[in-house]
């Protein structure tokens, strides 16, 4: 893991980062690519479920829930 780098999971709600590198791989890789989570996507914490997982992030002009198995793949930088 790149130094200043955090997983998309471990962001707080209300808060917002820069998608910097995706660690995922096959399946799973292209649906995070598809759903437009590319180098420099900005991306917003938004709220969590009753359960804690998913969380909701909104993400080029819409809302999507991810798991945190998914959401640790995803490395992400503050702003």
């Amino acid at each position: 893991m790149n130094e200043g780098f955090i997983p998309l999971s471990f962001l707080p709600l209300g808060k917002k980062a820069r998608v910097r590198e995706l660690i995922s791989d096959g399946i799973t890789r292209r649906r995070m690519l598809d759903l437009g989570l590319i180098s420099d996507t900005e991306v917003e914490a938004l709220q969590k479920s009753p359960s804690g997982d998913p969380v909701a992030y909104h993400i080029r002009g819409t809302v999507i829930a991810l798991r945190s198995e998914e959401a640790s793949k995803i490395l992400v930088e503050t702003m």
